[in-house]
């Protein structure tokens, strides 16, 4: 298909895209579609703006981490969308976004768990002062990885588009002659008519069928808590990656800490596959896996300990959007012009959100992206697989 043949620059008049989803992709793809002239674009959202993942998720960002793949394009000119977004409209403070130095760190299950416990190096912060089992070590700078806080980020360039936000929940896309024309939502009287459709609905993608019969979308629940340490000057400006073995023979956990300029400290990790649930406000974290990060966070930091904050802020799960491939689908859907998909993105949908707003915006209103090549997130990878698989 010629890109003449589905992109909508080619006509005069204003158009309207209707972004499904109000997640960090779907904010990102109305914010980058809004920069166009004659543009208007509504969001669907069946919850509230940034309701799961994004608005749960750690919010790191690294630039060069996807190196190695298809990923890399992606996550370099998304960091670095990152950078001159926070730069516009003034990231730093309105939604937390900084650099970060990231450390590697192997922490002992118990303190004064072993007798051959090292103290880390100079590399560990005054406020990490659990035990750790060798040095740790730096693998990343304040160039190389940052922050944001994911749902303000969100909820930022949502309202920076001028979007008209719509809460309702997507039943069905109206398809005429091949051409997306439109959005049906349920109990709706009327469809919300549309020039091209995204759906941007992270785990809850495979709902529809024209997704979930081309390529499926499955659900990672992560868990994560939240705690305001009293001293919340004390805690630097340092992402910890773990590697933490609960008991002697027991499966390695790689839990995550982010603290935020907000004064807060974020801690993630304990993810399983389980079955995503139809809505986004009932998730809720699983008791055992809440625990274990309270453990974790108080063997990390005596500033961490649950009894020693000043508040819990949040306990709390979300589900990550993952294909089978471990790439994200961007693209325009075989079969159905002007009808465009986004998820996938599993645990760097945050990071990847920009350069894949950006990327998309372009490809719906220009025929092409310049910012990232999107063939290999293309959603016809998935009726080729299945082609050579037929044969």
């Amino acid at each position: 298909m010629a890109a003449s043949e589905s992109h909508l620059s080619s006509q005069s008049a204003s158009k309207h895209i209707v972004v499904c989803g109000g997640g960090v992709i779907g904010a990102c793809t109305a914010y980058f579609l809004s920069q166009k002239l004659q543009t208007s674009v509504t969001v669907v959202e069946k919850s509230a703006p940034a309701c799961a993942a994004s608005g749960k998720a750690g919010g790191f960002l690294a630039l060069d981490w996807c190196d190695g793949g298809p990923m890399s394009s992606l996550a370099r000119a998304s960091f670095d969308l990152h950078k001159s977004l926070a730069e516009k409209y003034n990231g730093e403070d309105v939604y937390g976004y900084r650099a970060l130095t990231t450390l590697s760190v192997p922490v002992l299950s118990e303190r004064g768990g072993s007798s051959s416990s090292m103290k880390g190096s100079n590399l560990l912060p005054d406020w990490v002062d659990g035990e750790t089992a060798r040095p740790a070590k730096q693998i990343g700078t304040t160039e190389t990885t940052a922050q944001v806080h994911p749902r303000l980020f969100t909820q930022t360039l949502l309202s920076a588009s001028e979007a008209k936000v719509i809460k309702g929940e997507v039943e069905t896309i109206i398809v005429e002659n091949g051409h997306a024309t439109g959005v049906v939502l349920k109990e709706m009287k009327e469809a919300v008519p549309a020039d091209a459709v995204v759906l941007a609905l992270g785990p809850w993608s495979n709902r529809l069928s024209m997704i979930s019969e081309l390529f499926n979308i499955s659900g990672l629940k992560a868990h994560s808590i939240i705690l305001r340490p009293r001293e919340p000057d004390r805690i630097t400006p340092h992402a910890l990656f773990l590697s933490y073995q609960p008991a002697p023979g027991a499966k390695m956990l790689d839990p995550e800490v982010y603290p935020r300029p907000t004064g807060e400290v974020y801690i993630c990790g304990m993810s399983k596959d389980a079955e995503v649930p139809e809505n986004p406000e009932s998730i809720t974290g699983e008791t055992e896996s809440i625990e274990m990060l309270h453990k974790i966070a108080g063997t990390v930091s005596s500033h961490l300990k649950r009894d020693t904050v000043s508040e819990v802020v949040a306990e709390q799960a979300c589900f990550l959007p993952c294909t089978d491939d471990g790439l994200p689908v961007i693209g325009e859907l075989p079969g159905v012009k002007n009808c465009y998909v986004a998820t996938g993105h599993s645990c760097w949908g945050i990071l990847n959100g920009p350069a894949t707003g950006a990327s998309l915006a372009e490809l719906i209103l220009e025929g092409k992206s310049t910012t990232v090549d999107l063939k290999p997130f293309a959603p016809a990878r998935f009726v080729k697989r299945r082609t050579r698989l037929e044969v």
